[in-house]
């Protein structure tokens, strides 16, 4: 049996009164990231669409769920980002930008199809995919909004949110005419959440880009066709204020946010909630890519089982294992043209895909409550020999946990399918890591790797976080 030797292991945060609004609202900048938006989009249009239900006569409970639906609305972003940089043929997050400035006429959507599907392709293969975009338009973009809201919904209930935050994200793409997907839904039968979501969205997403002026003029000329016309009348009320564009645009537009009184109707979160906030991000970061299904789930078990092999009591483990299932969150920043590529990345791909390190740990350090972790998950691609990256850290500064989480992305990594190669058996694994070991990954988490899998990986689908440390 594998004997730990003794080891520092760093005293962590403890949850305290952290709040909901403050811990997503943090997370929802991974999110602007996946959907290629500036930063704080997610908070802008959280505060647009408060200002909007305040508008409508929304209150207590509801105004807390519109402020959520709204801050929440690209929960599925992920979902459908690989099939968008497959069938458009570019960056995804590019296109997704983009394709949020098109206008509601169809004309706009031929304009974008002519100039951006395969930019950077040769002319044989923009030709093909523009005719099967347009041939088979309809269905193609059904199935990605189905795909996004679904999956998006899915993750709000995990979060533990509440049917009208879930289905105010599944129908955040319906419009007012009945011209919207995935189900067509027409007026009144669209929640009125979405109608508002939607609305700050759009109105966020052109102020950004255009300002003020043609943020309103899009909203005004979506009356009647995408938007609710009462909701319109009502926006075109409070944003015809100077003070409100003020307010969106300012540097403090988070923390006025979450000073508003629907983002206090939250009981303040606990490690059970934590963890869970944990794995359902895990679930937007393995979204991403085809490829990667299950990965951040499994680090975070393989975590746990060295954590525990290595003597690190249960409790203090658990924002260890959340840091392990957050490690690759600085991916949904890096373009699936680059994490789904069959063949070696040149140098310039190379230097997007080494960014998600760093986005990794800047991320985390928003949150609070899982600052603690921000350095150790964002620096599992460091190695002893000071050879790795973002930072070149070398085995003087690499904490245990670090080297925990490593130690377990690298075994889940190569023993997983890649586009660029098929996974390796485990006994070959191993072998390959034991050439590592002292270069770039530590003997003794290496040695409780080899117990692990002595004692038998299971095969059945891996269980909540909780239940990794309770079981």
């Amino acid at each position: 049996m594998f004997q730990p030797a003794a080891r520092h292991f760093a005293r962590v945060q403890r949850v305290g009164n952290a709040r909901l609004g403050e811990i997503l609202g943090a997370f929802s900048y991974a999110l602007d990231l996946t959907e290629g938006q500036p930063a704080g989009h997610s908070i802008r249009a959280a505060w647009i669409g408060v200002q909007l239900g305040i508008a409508a006569g929304l209150e207590g409970q509801e105004l807390a769920d519109c402020l959520y639906a709204t801050l929440l609305k690209d929960l599925g972003c992920s979902s459908n980002a690989a099939r968008v940089a497959e069938l458009f043929v570019g960056d995804d997050r590019t296109l997704k930008q983009g394709f949020k400035l098109i206008g509601p006429d169809g004309a706009d959507f031929l304009r974008f199809v002519e100039e951006e599907v395969g930019r950077r392709e040769s002319e044989a293969v923009r030709s093909a995919a523009r005719d099967h975009l347009l041939t088979h338009a309809a269905p193609i973009l059904t199935g990605f909004i189905h795909t996004r809201c679904t999956q998006g919904a899915t993750i709000a209930r995990r979060l533990r949110f509440s049917e009208n935050v879930a289905t105010a994200i599944a129908s955040l793409d319906e419009h007012w005419d009945g011209s919207g997907m995935p189900r067509g839904l027409a007026g009144n039968a669209i929640p009125l959440l979405s109608r508002i979501a939607l609305i700050a969205q759009v109105a966020d997403v052109f102020y950004m880009a255009e300002g003020a002026s043609r943020a309103l003029a899009e909203v005004k000329a979506r009356a009647d066709t995408w938007f609710d016309p009462y909701l319109v009348s009502l926006f075109v009320h409070i944003a015809g204020k100077p003070q409100f564009w003020a307010e969106v645009g300012a540097i403090h537009i988070e923390k006025s946010l979450f000073a508003l009184e629907p983002a206090q109707c939250t009981v303040a979160v606990d490690e059970d909630y934590l963890d869970d906030i944990a794995m359902a991000f895990g679930q937007v970061i393995d979204a991403k890519s085809p490829y990667t299904g299950g990965h951040s789930n499994r680090v975070a078990f393989f975590t746990d089982r060295l954590g525990e092999l290595l003597g690190i009591p249960a409790e203090e483990r658990r924002p260890l294992v959340r840091g392990a299932a957050l490690h690759d969150i600085g991916k949904l920043g890096v373009s699936n043209r680059i994490l789904d590529k069959a063949g070696p990345l040149d140098d310039e791909e190379w230097q997007e895909m080494k960014r998600h390190a760093g986005l990794s740990r800047d991320i985390l350090a928003r949150v609070g409550v899982m600052r603690s972790m921000a350095m150790m998950a964002g620096s599992h691609h460091e190695r002893l020999d000071g050879t790795g990256y973002p930072l070149g850290l070398d085995a003087r500064t690499l904490s245990l946990e670090t080297r925990i989480i490593s130690v377990a992305d690298y075994f889940d990594a190569i023993t997983s399918p890649r586009p660029y190669r098929a996974a390796m058996p485990v006994d070959a694994a191993l072998t390959v890591m034991a050439k590592d070991v002292g270069s770039a990954i530590d003997g003794d988490v290496f040695a409780a790797l080899q117990t692990m899998v002595a004692d038998g990986i299971p095969e059945q689908p891996l269980p909540k976080l909780p239940e990794m440390l309770n079981g």
